[in-house]
């Protein structure tokens, strides 16, 4: 049985071209869903589930407490794995096939407001260390592309074109995209680079910690969440809420979909959708200056 889940994993590294931590999550699930039927049913070999298992599974886990998004997530890590059976002939039909999601509250995404962002690289322009410029450089890098977490710490310097003012981004699956550069963000970049001089590091990495390692994701996520603390007092304060803050300020600003979707790197406009939510405040106040019969004062 370890063999299919094998062959599987290396499936999805080798071809989908899943990040490790992705792999490692889908393991996880499959490795659990077969021991619970090794336990409860005897069965020692997945290619004999049917839903019937698969449903009871679902109910175990509910009992357990786990929480109908992360269930969701196992079940498409499960559903996934039987797919790639189907598809290379070992199993006759997926018995996931007519699974129906759990329903899920949907999570509301607060973004950080236009005068929060801008409060926040306020603060860090009277610091000239290193430490400051690559923080500085940080912020403007997440709210000026969207960037995500992981592509903004795999940055290498090559990636900067100052001629054409654009940065190479490497995104979900190893696909790349171009993403322009404010003339702002080149000038703390300048800053950046002249400063980094001053550390040996074997990589080509564009932001390294003060001992000229590569930067790491936890890292990250304290910079981000140190510097907007200070600001605002949203419950979630991270680069995935700056990366959404670009997107909703873009589309309040006038953006259309598709060219926001390019930006972030999405492979379908349905992921970008969930960023127009946060539009409609502006929207509604354009619609209610505009309209003829609108009670504006």
């Amino acid at each position: 049985m370890k063999s299919l889940i094998t062959s599987f994993l290396e499936y999805l590294s080798l071809e989908k071209k899943y990040s490790k931590h992705t792999i490692i999550a889908y393991k996880t699930d499959l490795v659990a869903f077969n021991k619970f039927c090794e336990t409860e049913y005897d069965i020692k070999h997945l290619r004999e589930v049917n839903y019937a298992i698969v449903r009871s599974w679902i109910v175990n886990l509910v009992n357990q407490g786990i929480s109908n998004r992360s269930i969701n997530r196992k079940a498409t890590s499960l559903k996934s794995f039987y797919t790639f059976l189907q598809k290379t002939a070992q199993i006759n039909s997926n018995p996931l096939t007519k699974h129906k999601a759990l329903k899920v509250e949907k999570k509301v995404q607060v973004p950080f407001s236009v005068k929060e962002v801008e409060e926040v690289l306020s603060s860090i322009d009277l610091e000239k260390d290193f430490v400051s410029i690559r923080n500085k450089l940080i912020l403007e890098l997440f709210y000026s592309t969207g960037i995500r977490r992981i592509e903004l710490v795999n940055i290498k310097e090559s990636d900067i074109n100052f001629s054409n003012k654009t940065i190479k981004i490497l995104g979900k699956r190893n696909k790349e995209r171009f993403v322009p550069l404010l003339e702002s963000v080149l000038k703390t970049l300048r800053e950046y680079l002249e400063l980094k001089k001053q550390y040996t590091s074997l990589e080509d990495v564009l932001f390294i910690t003060e001992k000229g390692n590569k930067i790491y994701e936890i890292l990250v996520y304290r910079i981000i969440n140190t510097y907007f603390s200070k600001v605002s007092s949203k419950v979630k304060k991270s680069p995935h809420i700056l990366r959404h803050s670009f997107a909703t300020h873009l589309l309040n600003e006038g953006a259309d979909l598709n060219s926001v979707k390019e930006l972030l790197g999405h492979s379908s406009l349905a992921s970008t959708q969930v960023y127009t939510h946060n539009s409609l405040d502006a929207i509604k106040k354009v619609y209610n200056q505009a309209h003829p019969r609108s009670n504006k004062k």
